[in-house]
């Protein structure tokens, strides 16, 4: 794969410098987006000899911010050929009665609002050319509940329920929608989930060998580099050390 240009969200940490390292090759072009320039500069630092790279400091919440970024994309990276939505995040475990409002919005208006954007407004050039992939990061959570996953699970079912949707309404085009579904991954997302507490993140992984970052990167560039006639619609993926969940049932004396 070369000659490509990839528009990639949430590149500064986790699945998108991943993806970002495994699509930096020699002829491809890289828009990278995240909300903090600091990890954006240092992969365009690592990645320039390889590849050309944009970097735009970019909330995909802002709508007018993200319009402005497409517009203003200079001329040799404007033909996105790939699109990865891969922004989003989940706050927090607490059961729904508890949780912060707050908390729910920005993974409504992350995980949703701002995927919808970034796809909006990069797939018209896509249906004009007849050529693109949109990759959507989903994730199990989008098929299998779990407590406290409330509203970051919801969301999770729109990015695949979208997707399919995506497919049906680009029938007869050559733009290809895939959605990967990663499950546990040892990456920034507890972290933030919990909010910078690093033992509270740590005990998801504890005796366990999660997927990696890398994981999911190189199964984004194995989905992007099938034939042109081949859409992968969606991929599920767990680590061996995790599988679903038993049904759950709650038991008291009568």
């Amino acid at each position: 794969m070369s000659g490509q240009t990839i528009f990639i969200t949430g590149a500064s940490a986790g699945f998108g410098a991943a993806c970002a390292r495994i699509f930096a090759q020699p002829g491809n072009r890289l828009i990278l987006t995240a909300r903090r320039i600091d990890p954006l500069l240092a992969l365009q630092k690592e990645l320039a000899d390889t590849a050309g790279i944009h970097i735009i400091p970019l909330d995909v919440r802002d709508r007018e911010a993200v319009q402005g970024a497409v517009d203003a994309l200079p001329p040799a990276f404007r033909e996105i050929d790939v699109l990865i939505n891969n922004a989003g995040l989940a706050l927090g475990l607490e059961p729904a009665h508890q949780v912060s409002l707050d908390d729910w919005e920005t993974m409504v208006d992350t995980n949703i609002k701002g995927l919808m954007y970034c796809t909006r407004l990069i797939l018209p050039g896509m249906v004009a050319r007849n050529r693109g992939h949109v990759v959507n990061i989903s994730s199990t959570a989008s098929s299998w509940p779990y407590p406290g996953g409330n509203v970051y699970g919801g969301t999770k079912a729109f990015v695949t329920q979208f997707s399919r949707n995506l497919r049906c309404d680009l029938l007869g085009t050559r733009v290809r929608v895939t959605c990967i579904q990663p499950g546990m991954a040892e990456t920034e997302f507890s972290r933030v989930r919990f909010k910078g507490d690093d033992a509270k993140a740590a005990q998801v992984y504890e005796g366990t060998e999660a997927l990696t970052a890398e994981d999911i990167a190189e199964t984004v560039l194995w989905t992007v580099n099938r034939p042109a006639h081949v859409n992968i619609n969606t991929l599920e993926i767990m680590s061996i050390d995790q599988a679903w969940a038993p049904f759950a049932i709650h038991r008291e004396k009568r």
